[in-house]
């Protein structure tokens, strides 16, 4: 008899994973994948049915599946603008022949993963005193992440009875309050670089915001001779598939790690306001359950993550100190836990619905 299956996606512009996996004794295993090129396909519906019918014979057809979507999810329907894709939940039950469909916003999606992320899949960063953080419990308090990559994530779960509730969140929008001369000096320049009128967070702290402050350290005068300066420049002017388009963001890390001096100030900055940007998460939603750093970043400055740059200015919110200092901080570094949280939600609605085998 073969194994109940779950069918997992992580849909984004640039790239699409769908994934099978099976159930061994409680844990998820991928069973088979395929990495597809989002802009090569006319929709999510002709992709799904091309992997469904080119799977592997040994791996039966999964009934439940979960999708975690690159934007917000309204009605049971989502749209990837850039793409002109419309997913809709019942569409892809009809055109796949599945029995339950549930479409995620992607950050939010990872709430679902958090009790069930192996060692290898996140590392700690501060043990706090674990005011109520097994995850694992449903009895134990709310959890929140947050993360930089192309711009900054948020989301909130919440336990319940039945399970993990899964909250997104567009907090990476609210407004970047400058602490430091540094900053509020950051704050102007990129106001005026980027014709705006107010600064969100995410204008910062995300990858792109390590990009805006290299590029600003660059401007003043003392830097005019070095090496990334021509570099930066590309950056700011060029879209990514620009043939003058360079990648400051990894740059500005590489540099960093090789001793760079401008480099490193960049980062501290960053990460900084990074930290600060999570201290103030955790006090909003008192997630005593646990916080957690995700996205595109995380895995690559893990040592950023731990440093004291990151973790004072997390910690460093003064009557509540205490209270951040005893949380249970993690950093998700599987660069597949979108995919992975979403065949967890998968399951879990299988559970539900009693479909299991």
């Amino acid at each position: 008899m073969q194994a109940t299956t779950y069918l997992a996606g992580d849909l984004g512009g640039t790239k699409t994973l769908l994934a099978i996996y099976s159930d061994q004794n409680g844990k998820l295993k991928q069973e088979h994948v395929q990495r597809y090129v989002s802009a090569e396909w006319t929709s999510l519906d002709s992709m799904l049915k091309h992997f469904l019918q080119t799977r592997p014979d040994a791996n039966s057809k999964p009934q439940t599946s979960c999708f975690a979507v690159a934007g917000p999810v309204k009605n049971r329907a989502a749209e990837l603008t850039n793409l002109g894709w419309s997913i809709s939940q019942e569409s892809l039950q009809q055109s796949a022949g599945l029995e339950q469909v549930e479409l995620v916003n992607d950050f939010a999606v990872l709430i679902y993963g958090l009790p069930h992320f192996s060692d290898s899949q996140q590392i700690t960063l501060q043990t706090g005193s674990g005011i109520d953080s097994d995850v694992t419990q449903a009895k134990q308090g709310p959890v929140a992440i947050l993360g930089a990559g192309t711009g900054l994530g948020m989301a909130r779960g919440l336990p319940s009875n039945t399970g993990w509730i899964a909250l997104p969140s567009e907090g990476g929008h609210r407004e970047f309050a400058p602490r430091s001369n540094d900053e509020w000096a950051l704050v102007q320049w990129l106001k005026r670089d980027l014709s705006l009128e107010r600064i969100s967070v995410e204008r910062v702290v995300s990858g792109t915001g390590l990009g805006h402050v290299m590029h600003w350290m660059l401007q003043q005068s003392e830097n005019a001779t070095h090496p990334l300066q021509e570099k930066a420049k590309a950056w700011r002017y060029n879209t990514p598939d620009h043939p003058d388009y360079h990648d400051i963001p990894a740059s500005t890390c590489q540099f960093a790690k090789a001793g760079d001096q401008l480099a490193n100030a960049a980062m501290t900055l960053w990460l900084s306001a990074y930290g600060a940007a999570a201290g103030d998460l955790a006090l909003q939603e008192l997630c005593t359950g646990g916080l957690w750093i995700g996205g595109g970043t995380a895995e690559k400055n893990q040592d950023g993550l731990k440093s004291m740059h990151f973790l004072n200015a997390m910690r460093q919110k003064g009557r509540f100190q205490p209270f951040l200092e005893g949380l249970t901080v993690r950093a998700v570094i599987d660069p597949e836990a979108g995919l992975f949280s979403a065949a967890c939600r998968a399951r879990k609605l299988a559970e539900s619905s009693g479909t299991l085998a």
